[in-house]
């Protein structure tokens, strides 16, 4: 996914980091409760300091969610222009005009230098207000070409999940939001906390690939591809060592055919690719928390040079692993 961790991150003010996301009338409760479950959920065990989380809404009547119920938020949009973060969860049509006040509130939301974020249609409203204007953004691939018909002056990405803007930050479909939120904690206080926080949700940390791989993907019977998850798990367990093609299907017990096109069909990706992805992913940790030299990190997670890693590890993650490093260990560090 596109991410720019160059951009300046926003400074946490006195007390924590406040967390708005937006609801109306129509929500849709899934997207509503993964900015609710990320930064809602109080986490005492994680030892730092957790998010502020403020729903909030245009009227104190209640609303209808999708699913035949109501919610009620006592929170404003006041208290959405304060926030650290807003979140927009999604829009209620997105061929309808945008709420005034809403884009009143994202402007104002920005100017004062919050963090503006958006989950699947909520897209639209940022693009209302114009501040996805001459940037990158994503939403799920079916509103892709609407939005770029409705919005011009948007890039639009429609093969990724997220895109990391610096200040202003676009998911994919509804699940896609968690990977943004997870992405959030992750920019605020480094793999370590973010990956605890996955685990709670039993989700991988970081999905590697585009949202191209879910369009129309078929269901497969349960348990058809328990011999490739077998492999993985041997993988992961062996990430320090080369691994070809042919020790995964030995482990899955396959030929190497067969492997590949049952890879392929369980993961959307390749194993090449796969291996390259969880090897990033091993190494984000041990550059966030290790003092262990570039060189040192690549071969403790299976690439056979430096120059192998940092090519890799530029490609998928935006940036060098140093310049990784230097971001991420600020957000690493306990605060004093």
């Amino acid at each position: 996914m596109p991410v720019d961790i160059e951009a300046p991150r926003l400074t946490r003010r006195a007390g924590r980091h406040t967390v708005a996301v937006y609801a109306f009338d129509g929500v849709s409760p899934f997207e509503l409760s993964c900015v609710v479950e990320v930064f809602g959920l109080p986490r005492p065990e994680l030892g730092v300091p957790w998010y502020d989380l403020r729903v909030c809404a245009e009227s104190t009547a209640p609303l209808r969610a999708v699913g035949g119920f109501t919610l009620v938020t006592e929170r404003g949009m006041d208290d959405f222009v304060a926030a650290d973060t807003v979140i927009v969860p999604a829009v209620a049509d997105v061929r309808g005009e945008i709420s005034p006040g809403l884009i009143r509130a994202l402007r104002a939301a920005h100017e004062r230098g919050a963090r503006v974020v958006s989950i699947c249609s909520g897209v639209f409203a940022l693009a209302a207000a114009g501040l996805l204007d001459g940037r990158e953004a994503t939403t799920h691939w079916r509103y892709a070409k609407l939005l770029a018909e409705r919005f011009p002056s948007v890039q639009v990405n429609p093969d990724v999940l997220y895109v990391d803007g610096g200040r202003v930050l676009t998911s994919a479909g509804s699940a896609a939001g968690l990977d943004l939120c997870l992405h959030l904690v992750r920019l605020d206080h480094g793999s370590t906390i973010a990956n605890a926080v996955a685990r709670r949700l039993v989700l991988p940390p970081h999905r590697e690939g585009g949202q191209a791989q879910f369009i129309e993907a078929a269901v497969r019977p349960i348990g058809e591809d328990d011999a490739v998850a077998r492999s993985l798990d041997w993988a992961l367990a062996h990430l320090a060592e080369p691994i070809a093609i042919a020790d995964l299907a030995a482990v899955a017990r396959m030929s190497t055919r067969s492997y590949l096109r049952h890879f392929t069909r369980a993961t959307g990706t390749t194993p090449l690719r796969w291996l390259i992805s969880q090897r990033i992913a091993a190494a984000r940790p041990l550059l966030e928390s290790t003092d262990a030299q570039v060189e040192q990190v690549g071969a403790a997670v299976g690439f056979a040079d430096a120059a192998t890693f940092r090519h890799h590890f530029t490609r998928s993650v935006g940036t060098s692993p140093s310049a990784y490093r230097r971001t991420f260990r600020k957000v690493s560090e306990p605060s004093s």
